[in-house]
């Protein structure tokens, strides 16, 4: 089931973008053999595949990269795949065995993704870093904070916006390219180029003179009243998008605020004191009252949510945004397709619980499983 439903991926196993662009292939109807590793790097921040939700409807398998034996039997299944992505510094995956070159003397057709968060190429290519320096390096993390200083925005800007998408992107047009020529590709997919790529409109607005590099100071970055987050009486916070004029008079309507005292809110002289009496105004109500008053208005409003609230909102709810897989709750596989029905994720395995089945089915022999585990080469 899926759009993706016969397309086969091996993903090496890795962390933060490599397993979430995983999850999506898989979500779409992909089969993703995932390749542990024995080895694992100290200091590696990483779930144990059968808690974690970016690891649903994937097979593991567990591989001794290191040996021979270990990397001849990936190119084995590299020979029947149509994509394999890596999350590798650059070099590594040529030095164990399985290269984009050596991956294409096997088979000219696969689609090779690489994630990384410098690139393969360029200075910084072979130093260390995480989602907050890639970020960092694009403008994306200088102009979300406020005036003061940045603020980090989970790893979502980075890892998964401008690392795991951009990576899909990439390997799905990759895909597509390779059914008409014959010829596979190699996907380098960098966080730095996504998350640069993702800042495009700022550039543009910076152009037009609508928009400057400080923090605080333009209309989507905090100091407008009619585009912030406001604290109810509870202790709760509500979002205010009302940016279009007539959805800023339902704001103003809905508030109660001298008409007057907000006739023009464009004025950035005025924006702070606009500002300081809507902080006044909506906490005199608890976040539940601000919904029965805005929620389903084209004021452009919602409550602030916490990851375990937003289930049970009844557009979550009657949208089934979220699922059980096991008693863990958690996103829904997303796009949705009006005609290729994506089947629920099944439980994600456990690291190396699926090597026999899975070789067994891309063409090993009893008799070549049974030898490659006596030598070392499944772990």
């Amino acid at each position: 089931m899926g759009p993706l439903a016969g397309v086969k991926v091996i993903e090496i196993k890795g962390i933060g973008p490599g397993p979430f662009a995983g999850m999506l292939l898989a979500d779409m109807g992909a089969e993703v053999i995932v390749v542990e590793r024995s080895s694992k790097g100290s200091g590696t921040v990483a779930l144990p595949a059968a808690m974690d939700c970016n690891s649903r409807g994937k097979k593991s398998i567990a591989l001794n990269l290191k040996t021979a034996a270990g990397a001849e039997t990936l190119l084995r299944l590299v020979e029947t795949a149509d994509m394999l992505f890596e999350g590798f510094r650059p070099g590594v995956a040529e030095r164990l065995g399985f290269g984009p070159e050596q991956c294409h003397a096997r088979n000219p057709r696969l689609v090779y993704g690489r994630i990384t968060g410098w690139g393969q190429t360029g200075p910084l290519a072979k130093t260390a870093g995480h989602d907050i320096n890639y970020i960092s390096l694009t403008g994306s993390l200088a102009a979300i904070g406020n005036p003061d200083k940045p603020t980090v925005p989970l790893n979502l800007v980075g890892d998964y916006a401008g690392g795991s998408m951009y990576l899909v992107m990439g390997m799905l047009a990759a895909l597509y390219e390779a059914q008409r020529s014959g010829k596979g590709d190699v996907i380098d997919a960098a966080i730095t180029d996504g998350s640069a790529s993702l800042m495009s409109i700022f550039h543009s607005l910076d152009k037009l003179g609508s928009w400057v590099p400080e923090r605080g100071s333009n209309t989507l970055d905090g100091p407008a009243p009619f585009y912030d987050t406001y604290e109810t009486s509870d202790g709760r916070f509500v979002s205010i998008g009302s940016i279009e004029p007539q959805f800023y008079a339902l704001l103003v309507e809905k508030t109660g605020v001298d008409p007057e005292a907000f006739a023009n809110p464009y004025d950035k002289s005025q924006w702070p004191q606009m500002k300081e009496r809507l902080i006044e105004v909506f906490k005199t109500k608890s976040q539940a009252q601000w919904c029965e008053l805005m929620e389903g208005t084209d004021l452009c409003f919602a409550p602030v949510l916490n990851y375990r609230e937003a289930p049970a909102h009844p557009h979550n709810a009657a949208r089934n945004t979220y699922i059980d897989i096991d008693g863990l709750t958690q996103p829904a596989p997303a796009p949705r397709f009006a005609r290729s029905d994506c089947a629920t994720p099944s439980s994600p395995s456990s690291e190396g619980a699926d090597t026999h089945e899975v070789l067994a089915q891309w063409g090993f022999s009893e008799q070549e499983i049974t030898t490659l585990r006596v030598d070392g080469a499944l772990s």
